[in-house]
């Protein structure tokens, strides 16, 4: 075995294979040994001494299973399993044929658990202009076509024609963000609370591991499935509506309302999106036809303890052995040699979905933690020396809070940073530094970047005091000298100020700003690299003459822009519920929308006006808006190489 364990250690030196070519050479038991990993196929059920009709809890997942802290299926599996029950998960189940995967572990004891994945199925399949990709990231090979159109309903529906007595529990971001009546793009129409539409038992919204770890308490002391209808966290339909003496209810308008009246749909999402940023939300009531759905107030953010744990058991960090000879998976190559230090974003932009399900308030990770798990990261038989990245949904949002929580407490503000920075926001960054200088300490380690996107307006001093306090220059320095491979992401999204007043973004001023200071240590530490902007088009309140503002203003500092996307209307969040309205929820005014194709294909075109099959389209639109100026500064403008 030792000999076996060294070729294996050279080969992978040498050649440096792949997991998934590596395994098809390899007969180490420690590496593809199937019972480290949770149960996905009858032979693994068989090792672990259990047969079909013997597990507590079957998960039903959109993605192939990935046994890795940023894979939902594999958390709550290992989560479930940590309290001593029998697990298995059903990756990625055939829906069209006789319906065998479904059947294959027969019924659970305690409940079937579904996940569309970590996409919303819809937003996995379709282009913002609704074309059907062909590649699927969290599939082995990039293969498209593993899963259906609104999973989450489809997975539910056959568990409940196959096994109508066995609880259906929905969670991960797909049902998360239809818990109420929401928008759908795909359909053009507006759907009822995915609960009823499913036929599902009970939702968890955001992330599961708090809610999860008491609806599995309950269950293990006797409460039936059904009785669950106080657990923080969840969504329910019921006939009525129980009291709780520790929550208060506020009911918001009916679907059905919804339906009549487009005004009445972006009053409610209002009321959400200030229920779902709150310390101590109310829960929300809305009637659906003769039922009510019931969403109870969320868990406070998870502590450093709670959080340590779900990044801390037994992971083999790898793809199940069973797809080895079906190529990488995508997602998993993307994201096997990073460290996420922390969950949720404050920044509140209206067209992300991230602070809508991981939360607005930070739940960070212990030094102590990341520390293990970079020890774990360079014992992985791929391991090269370098990490891909460190961060989270916004990299540098670790550890920051407000400095008074009980200010926080009686705040429903969706951004901490827009309009301005709260002055209530501990935007210390030293904590930060530390983790990124541990990591690069590391005798194992060659390189550490921070790939995740940086909010630049946080690290802009007002002056030397507040700079000092909170490390920003120290941090950016060590960001910018070390954690750079090259590219640096940033997503200033617009140049033009109403535009980034709609999308909850900071003016374009602040990206000038920041441009600057990273040339400036670049040039300091002798290193060529490149900032690399993300901006999107079709938004919301954005018009083609914004577009072409924006054109201009970046090709005259430089850039000939890669990182661009179309809007896409996604349930939940602001910029989406002003597309179906017409109207801004918190203000009521109207806001002019980009929803025909050919305006989204000219809007698009501006960011790539360099291109000589699109010099024709945009000269001709911008004589249209009489405004050829913008032209002739385009044409007039350096052309760069393209970054």
């Amino acid at each position: 075995m030792e000999i076996h364990i060294l070729m294996t250690q050279l080969a992978l030196r040498l050649f440096r294979l792949p997991y998934y070519l590596l395994s098809q050479l390899s007969t180490v038991p420690e590496l593809f040994d199937t019972k480290r990993w949770i149960s996905i196929t009858a032979d693994d059920l068989e090792h672990k001494g259990l047969a079909p009709g013997e597990l507590d809890v079957i998960i039903i997942s959109g993605d192939a299973y990935v046994d890795h802290p940023s894979f939902g299926h594999a958390v709550i599996a290992r989560l479930i399993e940590a309290q001593g029950l029998n697990v298995a998960i059903i990756p990625q189940p055939n829906w069209r044929d006789d319906l065998r995967d479904f059947k294959k572990f027969g019924a659970p004891r305690l409940f079937f658990g579904v996940t569309a994945g970590c996409m919303d199925s819809m937003v996995n399949h379709y282009t913002a202009r609704k074309r059907r990709r062909s590649n699927d990231a969290y599939t082995p090979g990039g293969a498209s076509g593993f899963r259906p159109d609104y999973a989450s309903i489809v997975y539910t529906r056959i568990l409940k024609q196959l096994y109508p007595d066995v609880p259906v529990l929905l969670g991960g971001i797909e049902a998360s963000l239809r818990r109420v009546t929401h928008y759908d793009y795909w359909s053009d129409s507006l759907k009822p609370p995915i609960l009823a539409e499913s036929g599902a038992d009970l939702l968890v919204y955001g992330m599961g591991e708090q809610p999860l770890m008491e609806i599995l308490r309950l269950l293990k002391r006797g409460v039936p499935f059904a009785n669950l209808t106080t657990v923080p966290q969840t969504a329910l339909l019921r006939d009525s509506v129980m009291k709780i003496h520790n929550w208060e209810n506020i009911e918001i308008a009916s679907h059905e309302a919804c339906l009549e009246d487009k005004n009445t749909y972006s009053r409610n999402f209002r009321t959400i999106e200030r229920e779902s940023n709150k310390l101590h939300a109310h829960r929300i009531l809305q009637r659906v036809g003769d039922k009510t759905l019931i969403i109870n107030p969320p868990y406070p953010p998870m502590d450093a303890k709670t959080i340590d744990t779900s990044f801390e058991y037994p992971y083999t960090r790898m793809p199940h052995p069973k797809y080895r000879k079906r190529g990488a998976i995508p997602a998993y190559e993307m994201i096997k040699f990073s460290i996420n230090t922390h969950r949720g974003c404050f920044g509140g932009c209206s067209f992300c979905t991230i602070s809508a399900h991981q939360g607005k308030f930070i739940a960070s990770r212990s030094k102590e933690s990341i520390a293990r798990e970079l020890e774990t990261l360079t014992q992985h038989p791929e391991f090269k020396g370098v990490i891909t990245d460190m961060g989270g949904p916004s990299a540098n949002m670790y550890k920051m809070q407000g400095k008074d929580l009980s200010i926080c407490e009686r705040c429903s503000a969706p951004s901490c940073i827009f309009p301005k920075i709260c002055k209530n926001l501990d935007t210390d960054h030293h904590s930060l530094t530390e983790i990124y200088r541990m990591v690069k300490a590391n005798p194992k380690v060659k390189h550490a970047f921070v790939g995740s996107g940086v909010r630049y307006d946080l690290l802009l001093p007002k002056d030397d005091t507040h700079d000092k306090k909170n490390g920003l220059s120290e941090y950016t320095e060590q960001l910018i000298a070390h954690h750079v491979s090259g590219r640096l992401k940033v997503a200033p999204e617009h140049t033009a100020d109403h535009v980034l007043k709609i999308m909850r973004k900071p003016s374009f001023k602040l990206f000038h700003a920041f441009k600057r200071q990273f040339e400036k240590i670049s040039a300091k530490i002798g290193k060529k690299q490149q900032l690399i902007p993300y901006f999107i088009s079709s938004h919301p309140g954005t018009s083609s003459e914004d577009m072409a503002d924006l054109a201009t203003e970046t090709a005259e500092l430089g850039f000939h822009l890669e990182q661009v996307q179309d809007f896409t209307p996604t349930p939940m969040t602001v910029a989406t519920e002003i597309y179906y309205s017409g109207v801004h929820p918190y203000t009521g005014k109207p806001v002019a929308q980009n929803k025909d194709e050919r305006t989204k294909k000219l809007q698009n075109s501006f960011f790539f006006w360099y291109k000589k099959e699109n010099s024709g389209v945009i000269q001709r639109e911008l004589s249209k808006l009489k405004r050829p100026d913008l032209w002739e500064r385009l044409r007039r403008s350096r052309q760069p190489k393209p970054r």
